[in-house]
């Protein structure tokens, strides 16, 4: 099993990106979340990898975070979920997002991401309940229901899941919902 891969990067088709280890290029496919954040073609990068061994290929996964490879390796042992889904899925929100809209149990959010219809947005919550973002505090769970209602609220006015999630981000943790709505609409309106 190959964990880890450090060379040059020199190749990035979204997707797919092809890192040089010592005159060996290694295809991998990434989630869009590690994409953004790589560097230049020519300079340095490491990932760390999960390889899949299929009948017809071996397909080797690069993450930048472990909490990234540690939630695909969570998705895909769920009956119907193969790496395809699971990088969508990581590639359409944030670990932090997914974990906490597990947390508060909200299927809507994961039916916006492309391929994840209602069906399997309730198994995904049902299976990965417990395992990916159970470690909120009562505090942070308190806070994260209100920061929840804002978002609703801010989705319900027209606002795409980026602008409220970035609207969301300069608030206090503690906030009430009135108040939140009202300092988010103030931030999109900047």
């Amino acid at each position: 099993m190959i964990a880890r891969i450090s060379g040059q990067l020199i190749e990035k088709l979204p997707p797919q990106i092809v890192v040089d280890c010592h005159g060996v290029g290694y295809q991998l496919d990434v989630p869009m979340s590690t994409f953004y954040n790589l560097p230049a073609l020519g300079e340095s990068v490491s990932l760390l990898t999960h390889m899949v061994v299929r009948e017809d290929a071996h397909i080797l996964f690069g993450f930048g975070t472990p909490g990234e490879r540690e939630t695909f390796r969570q998705l895909i042992k769920i009956s119907g979920i193969g790496p395809r889904t699971a990088l969508g899925v990581l590639s359409g929100m944030s670990v932090g997002d997914l974990a906490q809209a597990i947390t508060l149990q909200e299927a809507g959010r994961l039916t916006k991401i492309p391929g994840i219809g209602k069906k399997t947005a309730e198994r995904l919550l049902l299976e990965l309940k417990g395992k990916i973002g159970g470690d909120l505090g009562p505090a942070q769970a308190l806070a994260s229901d209100a920061h929840a209602d804002i978002l609703q609220a801010l989705l319900a006015l027209g606002y795409s899941d980026k602008e409220a999630q970035h609207a969301l981000k300069p608030l206090p943790a503690v906030v009430g919902v009135s108040e939140g709505i009202k300092l988010a609409l103030k931030q999109l309106a900047k």
